[in-house]
Parts: structure tokens; C-alpha cells; sequence
């Protein structure tokens, strides 16, 4: 039985300890691309991750007898939604380590040992503290390139967390697609021609002048599509919308960003940005000036050619309308223009909980290209286990 010690990270040497270990895992992985150094710090600092406001979390690395870091793990609760399911269920995330499953289930074990002192009875995992759309679920299929903010996986993994007694709660799909007129299906262009023919529905792309409105309109469907849908998905305000357009402007493409209205009320929208990891893939995790410089050096120089689906959503009243195809068909006709500088799609987070994304998918010409679990662990084994809901 190995010897260990699991150190908190509180000061500036673990701190590196926790960044610095996935690059010595990872250093002969091609697809593997190095998260910028301050946006994982984000994650762990109340003054910047809201989280904090209403949750709890604790990271840990682990050190072996020789005293070399062979581990990392994070344990997070909030407290506004650890309550929505059967038990009050925590999460653990940013999981690593080297292949040796004593070591991997000696960091389960301490997040489990963690969350039940503060009365939770399961575990989420790996996922984020913070929004579902950034470092959640373990990629396990699909050895591509992860985009942006999604995370890549050692392979042994799979199985470490599958012993322990996770089970998969939901599947993320990631689906890919090529930019081509064949690869819209003749039903998409049908529901997209009749929608739009109805003088009382309008697609239209973002416009950069008019930023203002669109935040307006982004936060009225988000908060009535995804908030009042999906447990466990928090709100979002006018405020913290202005804060993340501000952080995107650099890379906002206009018609990247689709919004769908019925007599000028917005009703649904299809945001997608440049996949950042083409450019980060080149820097190192690091934005000092020498990353700063090779990071535009790729920008302007080596045109991105990816873009990532962030998000879509109807409003409840109005799906099975045709709405989803209208906005796909207006935003794929962009596409079919030669000076339209993407050329593939990836459409991350489809969870098969939502199998009529996934329909839709199909009629796209868009196929599965990589696959993240989300697993759960009962701490109470005797326990029913049950999977996500899938939206009907």
C-alpha cells in the first residue's frame, strides 16, 4: 500500500503544484491543450467566481512518499441547488493523476470524507464550480482536441471512477459538422422556409451597434429557456451578461450569434464563438507579454477555422415550432459563403437527457465526435440510483 499526503492548496507553491501537474501528465499527448493559467485560478477565487456567494469548495494535491505531486482534486458545494435531487448532492472536479487507481480513490475518498462533514450524500463529478458549460464530465470517446474550456482525459480514468462506484448520471455528446448545403437535411430547410414566412417571427444575427439589446434579449431567454427547464441552472442578470460580452468582445463574430423573436419578443437564441483552443494550443497557459504576442501572431496570421456551439435555447411556449431550424438554417447559409472564415462546427454539451437536440443534430449533417460522463456516487449505496430526466 503506497504511502500519501494530501496538502491544501493555500499558498503560492501548491497553487503551482495544481497548475503545473496535468502539464507533466499530459506532456506526450497531442489533443491535450494547457487551460490558461488564470482562468483555472479564477475558479478558487471568491473576489471573481460568484459561486463563492452561495457555496463552498476546497482543492487538495496529493504528494507521494518521495514527495513529488502525483495528484490534484477539488471538492465544491452550492448550497442553492444541492438540495434539487432525492440527496443533497455535492461535486468534485479537476481530477488527475498518474496511473495508480490507490492514489486516485485515496482523492476520491477525501472528497467524499469532505462533502459528509457538511451532510451531503452524493458527489457529482468531474464537473465545475461554476457554470455547466466550462470543465464538466470526463471525456471518455473521441480522442479530438477538446474546445475551448472542456476538458481532456486520460483514458484510465474511465475505469478509476467506474470502480469507485460512480455511475453516469448523463452522457455529454459533443457533435461535429462540415459547413455545406448537402449537410442541411430537407425537413430544417421546410420548417425554416415556413417559419420565416410568417411575417410575425424574425431570425437575425448579433450586431456589435446594438450590443445593449441583445444582452436584454440574451437574458430573457436564457432565464426562461434554460432556468425553468434544466434543475439545477442558476439565473442570470443583466449585470453578469454585460461582464461576459465584455470578455468575449475580442472574438465575437456577428454571425456567430443568432437570435429568434415573435412580434419583436425574443423567444430563442444560438450563440457560438471561435474555438480558443487553436489559438491556445500555442501559448502555454500563459498570457505574459511573449503569449500575448504568439497568441495574435495565430489570430491574424493562422485563421481560426472551428467554431463551438455555447448554447441554444427556445422558451418553452414556443419549441416544436420550428424555431431551432430556422435559426441552424439562417446561420448555416453564412456558412456556405466562401468568405465566411469557419468552416467546421462543433456542437458541445448535448446531453442525451435532450434527445431532441440530438434529433436535430442529425438533420445538420452533424455526427458525434467526442463524449463526456457526468457520474454520480451515492454515498449511501442502498440507495435507488437514477439518471438525469430526460426533457420531454
Amino acid at each position: 500500500m503506497g504511502s500519501f499526503t494530501i496538502i491544501e492548496v493555500n499558498d503560492d507553491k501548491s497553487r503551482k503544484e495544481f497548475l503545473e501537474l496535468p502539464v507533466r501528465l499530459y506532456r506526450n499527448e497531442k489533443n491535450w491543450v494547457r487551460p490558461l493559467d488564470f482562468e483555472i485560478d479564477n475558479i478558487f477565487n471568491p473576489e471573481v467566481n460568484k459561486m463563492f456567494q452561495h457555496g463552498e469548495c476546497g482543492r487538495w494535491i496529493l504528494m507521494n512518499d518521495s514527495n513529488e505531486t502525483i495528484g490534484r482534486v477539488a471538492a465544491f458545494i452550492d448550497h442553492k441547488t444541492k438540495d434539487l435531487n432525492d440527496q443533497p448532492t455535492g461535486g468534485m472536479g479537476f481530477f488527475e493523476c498518474i496511473e495508480d487507481k490507490e492514489a486516485a480513490f485515496f482523492l476520491f475518498d477525501h472528497c467524499k470524507k469532505w462533502l459528509q462533514e457538511r451532510n451531503i450524500e452524493a458527489m457529482d463529478g468531474p464537473v465545475n464550480f461554476g457554470e455547466r458549460h466550462q470543465w464538466w464530465g470526463l471525456h471518455v470517446e473521441g480522442d479530438h482536441r477538446p474546445v475551448y474550456n472542456m476538458p481532456y482525459h486520460k483514458a484510465y480514468y474511465k475505469s478509476y471512477f467506474e470502480e469507485y462506484g460512480f455511475q453516469v448520471y448523463f452522457k455529454q455528446f459533443t457533435y461535429k459538422t462540415i459547413f455545406s448545403p448537402d449537410s442541411v437535411s430537407d425537413i430544417i430547410k421546410w420548417k425554416a422556409d415556413r417559419l420565416t414566412k410568417n411575417p410575425d417571427y424574425k431570425v437575425k444575427h448579433f450586431s456589435k451597434s446594438k450590443t445593449n439589446g441583445f444582452i436584454k434579449d440574451f437574458v430573457h431567454i436564457y432565464n426562461e429557456a434554460w432556468v425553468k427547464e434544466i434543475p439545477g441552472i442558476e439565473g442570470i442578470s443583466e449585470y453578469q451578461t454585460q461582464n461576459l460580452f465584455a470578455e468575449l468582445k475580442p472574438i465575437i463574430h456577428e454571425k456567430l450569434m443568432w437570435f429568434a423573436y415573435h412580434k419583436d419578443q425574443p423567444i430563442g437564441f444560438f450563440i457560438m464563438i471561435q474555438d480558443l483552443n487553436e489559438y491556445l494550443m500555442h501559448i502555454n497557459g500563459k498570457i505574459n507579454l511573449y503569449g500575448k504576442l504568439r497568441f495574435l501572431y495565430y489570430k491574424y496570421f493562422q485563421k481560426n477555422k472551428n467554431a463551438i456551439g455555447l448554447i441554444f435555447g427556445v422558451v418553452p411556449e414556443f419549441q416544436k415550432r420550428g424555431i431551432e431550424a430556422a435559426m441552424i438554417y439562417e446561420f448555416s447559409k453564412s456558412g456556405w459563403d466562401k468568405s465566411f472564415p469557419f468552416k467546421t462546427l462543433e456542437m458541445n454539451w448535448i446531453g442525451d437527457f435532450n434527445p431532441r437536440m440530438s434529433h436535430l443534430m442529425k438533420h445538420i449533417g452533424a455526427e458525434v465526435y467526442k463524449t463526456h460522463h457526468t457520474y454520480r456516487k451515492l454515498f449511501d449505496e442502498k440507495k435507488k440510483f437514477k439518471r438525469s430526466e430526460i426533457i420531454k
